[in-house]
């Protein structure tokens, strides 16, 4: 067998790709969409695609001329070289991944409780978060290659499941409450914020397309990844936004705003009760929880390895202490400290800050460095970085007035990093200055 043989296609790598964003976003995400966008969720969701598949542009370009090394953290190392600014974004998106796993656990945990209708519960849901966090980085100390076997089964198991969910909704609704929820016509009271909400909207619908990014790791495992890893991102992209397209539309044709809004962590299994009764709500609940785990297992181990990455680049450290895989204990230990303190759309909005803040320093450094050495045009980061910093500024502006409090959690979390990242830098910059005259005297004697 060739090494070409042993490596991905096309078709391997949009299926994995798509199996990682096919995660927690679309299961708990819809109800604070709604909360924000009123009626018009399913343009919310096509309009965070949008948005993704201009951010993929420059991520595609810098992966595919450095197939080797194309992850973010090399990418903001290109661009702004090694210090500061490349290691605190990419801080940001190490942040922003674990508390999407956080969003992974405590959505596992929601709908796991949904048949005996403790979906709420305070105490339960983070538990079961917390549980299956733990679980997954067993597993992943363990040995990956369980994760790498149940990719592609949990992949098709979550994309055929949610598409035949969605397809089936729409035909139950019928023509008439499809075409209301496409046009956005509804008879509730006014929920949403208008052209403000589905702006801000479009700042969580982001998060549910997101796990793109993992694809930029897959050079060295791709076939012809100069060619084929570009594709494989925009594929999966448009893959996902018909898949959340259809998803919304079923969800917004079964129940009306408010009910979405008030079932807002599990807005799904609500959404398929009404039209297929139990076994519908069951199958959705089946769905996430596979959904969910598989997510955990592939991200725990992608994040960790990004963790490595930053620990070789001097960002970040190790603990004192010898233990086996400490990365993989890391990045388990701040995720269940996410899923423990902060619900759902408290985690939701910090991911979401932290990504765009990331994304628009990825497209800066793109567009000013970049462009010309991996063969991007200018112009779609340049769009991206407006399109990202508008919605950004929807998003913040909302919240800012209906939850301050996310808004500050999410700020709270870059000033740390920040902080934390200028104290890492000063103390490299002192020990590279002190080995230089240690070096000095040496020569000098």
């Amino acid at each position: 067998m060739s090494n070409d043989d042993a490596k991905l296609s096309l078709v391997g790598s949009v299926s994995l790709g798509t199996g990682v964003m096919v995660g927690a976003g679309i299961f708990a995400l819809v109800g604070q969409v709604a909360e924000l966008a009123g009626p018009w969720v399913p343009h919310a969701f096509l309009a965070g695609g949008l948005v993704a598949a201009l951010s993929s542009h420059a991520y595609a370009r810098y992966s595919a001329a450095n197939p080797t090394s194309g992850g973010i953290a090399m990418l903001l190392k290109a661009a702004y070289g090694p210090g500061f600014i490349a290691g605190s974004f990419s801080l940001f998106m190490y942040v922003s991944m674990v508390v999407a796993e956080s969003l992974l656990a405590r959505t596992f945990g929601t709908y796991l409780l949904r048949p005996w209708d403790l979906q709420d519960s305070a105490v339960l849901v983070p538990a079961l978060g917390v549980v299956v966090i733990v679980a997954a980085a067993l597993i992943n100390i363990g040995g990956v290659g369980f994760v790498e076997r149940s990719a592609n089964v949990s992949a098709a198991i979550k994309v055929i499941g949610l598409g035949a969910l969605a397809i089936a909704g729409l035909v139950a609704a019928g023509g008439a409450s499809v075409g209301d929820a496409f046009t956005g016509t509804t008879t509730d009271d006014g929920a949403g914020g208008g052209v403000l909400g589905v702006l801000a909207a479009t700042t969580l619908c982001v998060l549910a397309y997101k796990g793109f990014t993992t694809i930029t790791n897959q050079g060295e495992d791709l076939r012809e990844p100069e060619r084929l890893l570009p594709r494989s991102i925009y594929l999966s992209i448009a893959l996902c936004t018909g898949l959340y397209l259809l998803i919304t539309l079923a969800v917004t044709a079964s129940l009306e705003v408010p009910q979405i809004v008030e079932a807002r962590d599990y807005a799904l299994a609500a959404a398929a009760e009404p039209l297929f009764g139990s076994w519908g709500v069951n199958l959705t609940i089946l769905v996430a929880v596979v959904a969910t785990i598989s997510g955990l297992l592939a991200s725990i181990y992608a994040v960790s390895r990004l963790y490595e990455m930053l620990h070789s680049m001097g960002d970040v450290p190790l603990l004192p202490i010898s233990l086996k895989r400490q990365p993989v204990l890391i990045t388990a230990t701040l995720a269940i400290l996410v899923t423990v303190f902060f619900d759902l759309s408290q985690i939701a909005s910090m991911g979401a800050i932290l990504y765009l803040t990331m994304d628009i320093a990825v497209q800066w450094g793109v567009l000013r460095r970049l462009a010309p050495d991996i063969g991007a045009r200018r112009w779609i980061p340049a769009v991206t970085i407006a399109l990202d910093a508008v919605i950004l500024t929807a998003f913040v502006t909302l919240q800012l007035q209906r939850s301050p409090a996310v808004v500050l959690a999410g700020v709270g979390t870059a000033v740390v990093i920040l902080v934390a990242q200028g104290f890492v830098t000063r103390h490299q910059h002192r020990t590279a200055d002190d080995d230089e005259s240690a070096g000095s005297e040496h020569g000098a004697r």
